[in-house]
């Protein structure tokens, strides 16, 4: 496997970084929240779990909070005894405050919220792309996960991936996943919205790559195409979008603080399609214009189609 080359990042307190805002300006949304709109906006959703929740200016863990118990708490999805594995993005040798790797006071606290709610085991990990032991440490994230009860996991190595099959793809066929997505009850997804060279943008669907041992096939064969069917093989139990800072350009982890929009933003769906829909829209671009979310929705892996969704807006 071929490992990114090592940079050099200014060194900070990455606790001051989580409890602090950026000196970077928040997108200026529309009239309506996040530049969409609902027939049921004003709906009361408290009798079931809305299709998506979205929740706006907090600190990360605040923003789960909120989000989590509009979506019936974490009891809804994990039970007393399970296993669960949370896959944050991991994938960059940056520091939290790039915007190039998942919050790691949101991956703290979701694993802490997994572990009240009864789970076994908490499992994270990610088969990063720059050396994993380093991008472990630096992103923050290993530190925050262990502190919230987790078992951070390696996944640099092919022996920790078994081969599956893909039932009704037409790429990708079979692929070797991490033993942890095959060992466990509940899979939280946990990605970071950014830019993407590759991709346009880089999202929930996407960050499904980080389970898989060889991505260099989604690259030969049809990038779009294999992150839409990895889908068909498992979706995640629940999906929760940082977009508390995001990278707007030169990504997935070049941007510099030029583009760097401060938007303290957070999605929550059960909907794979929905939430990078959504999520899609809170960067500025239509859904239909990213080709794995339009396959997505073509394959049934979701629906990407936001109008009329049961969609809870939480502005704090």
């Amino acid at each position: 496997m071929k490992q990114g080359k090592d940079r050099e990042f200014d060194k900070m307190d990455r606790r001051a970084f989580c409890k602090k805002s950026f000196a970077v300006g928040a997108a200026i949304y529309g009239a309506s929240f996040f530049g969409w709109t609902t027939n049921l906006a004003a709906q009361d959703t408290s009798a079931f779990i809305p299709d998506l929740v979205a929740v706006k200016n907090g600190e990360p863990d605040v923003l789960f909070d909120k989000a989590i118990e509009a979506m019936g708490g974490m009891s809804k999805f994990v039970q007393k005894g399970q296993k669960v594995l949370v896959k944050p993005n991991i994938g960059w040798n940056s520091t939290p405050e790039t915007g190039a790797n998942t919050n790691p006071l949101l991956v703290k606290r979701i694993v802490e919220h997994c572990v009240n709610a009864g789970a076994k085991k908490v499992y994270v990990f990610d088969h990063a792309v720059d050396y994993s032991v380093q991008t472990y440490e630096t992103s923050g994230i290993a530190e925050a996960a262990k502190a919230g009860g987790a078992t951070v996991v390696p996944a640099h190595e092919e022996k920790y991936y078994h081969k599956v099959a893909v039932p009704g793809s037409q790429v990708l066929k079979e692929l070797q996943v991490h033993e942890m997505l095959l060992e466990s009850d509940v899979f939280i997804n946990v990605p970071v919205l950014k830019h993407h060279m590759a991709s346009d943008i880089t999202i929930a669907m996407k960050n499904l790559m980080g389970v898989v041992w060889d991505r260099g096939f989604y690259h030969n064969n049809g990038l779009d195409q294999c992150i839409a069917e990895f889908c068909l093989y498992r979706k995640p139990d629940l999906n929760v979008v940082d977009a508390y800072l995001v990278m707007m350009a030169r990504g997935p982890k070049w941007g510099g603080p030029e583009d760097r929009s401060l938007k303290k933003t957070l999605l929550i769906s059960q909907d794979i399609v929905a939430i990078d829909a959504a999520a899609a829209k809170i960067f500025g671009v239509e859904p239909e214009k990213i080709p794995h979310i339009k396959l997505g929705h073509e394959k049934q892996v979701g629906n990407m189609n936001l109008e009329g969704r049961n969609i809870k807006r939480i502005p704090l």
